[in-house]
């Protein structure tokens, strides 16, 4: 009874504290794409814990192998998760921390961090959080723009795909290909599917980011033009040579600024 409640704590800290979407690596254009509509309810029972440790282990891992590398002998998931927490300045990231830890243990859990080499789903999937299925499929049958074609603004994709095995732990991923060749792109927890058909919504705000430092990197701009955007959804993390990783179908449309 008490870890049911520390885990539904943990699902509680996720959604305060992870709002951004999982995007593999993270980056300042992450915020043009944001997900209006999510893929319907697959019927989990109960706390899933596998968005939660996607999303955790996206913003924790690299710096949870800092912390590893650097400090040799670990000891325990408290002092692996304190460190965290004071690195990252995350209280609640400590916490997830180590709610993950303890339920393989501190050795098994650093041995997982060092083979899933910067994956966050082949690390979930490994601590047995995120469900496995290598028979899945998915074709897409939905892939469209709306406006086709407007000034600079707020343009609505929307994308449908059927299954007929199901799906396994993945991800959909969105890339716009655009005019000044700024790359634009962002990542969204997909998981474990039924056979069926599906649909989800995503909005792209195709306007310059007052708020977008070129310190940091270029801003795009969205300059006139026409913009290709492709999509794609896989088995695991798109483009990863881990196990249970594999590219299920990619679609491909297209939009156009005009002034």
């Amino acid at each position: 009874m008490k870890q049911s409640f520390a885990l539904l704590a943990v699902v509680a800290l996720l959604s305060q504290t992870f709002a951004l979407p999982f995007v593999g690596s993270v980056n300042q254009k992450q915020h043009y794409i944001t997900q209006l509509v999510q893929v319907p309810d697959r019927g989990n029972l109960g706390v899933d814990l596998c968005p939660t440790c996607i999303q955790f282990t996206d913003q924790a891992i690299d710096v949870l192998l800092n912390i590893i590398l650097n400090s040799g002998v670990v000891g325990t998931c408290g002092t692996l998760c304190s460190a965290l927490a004071t690195k990252t300045g995350s209280q609640a990231l400590g916490a997830v921390c180590n709610i993950l830890c303890d339920v393989v243990g501190i050795e098994e859990f650093v041995k997982l961090l060092q083979k899933a080499d910067l994956d966050p789903i082949y690390f979930c999937e490994l601590l047995k959080t995120c469900a496995i299925n290598d028979n899945g499929d998915a074709k897409i049958t939905t892939f469209s723009v709306s406006p086709s074609s407007g000034p600079q603004g707020t343009f609505r994709i929307d994308f449908g795909y059927t299954s007929m095995n199901g799906t396994g732990t993945g991800e959909i991923v969105l890339e716009v290909m655009t005019v000044d060749g700024i790359p634009v792109e962002s990542g969204f927890i997909h998981e474990l599917a039924q056979a069926g058909n599906y649909t989800s919504s995503f909005s792209l705000k195709a306007q310059p980011d007052p708020n977008c430092d070129p310190s940091q990197g270029p801003c795009e701009q969205w300059i006139p033009g026409d913009y290709d955007v492709k999509i794609a959804i896989c088995n695991g993390e798109c483009g990863s040579k881990h196990p249970h990783s594999q590219t299920y179908d990619e679609g491909m449309t297209n939009f156009t600024i005009t002034n």
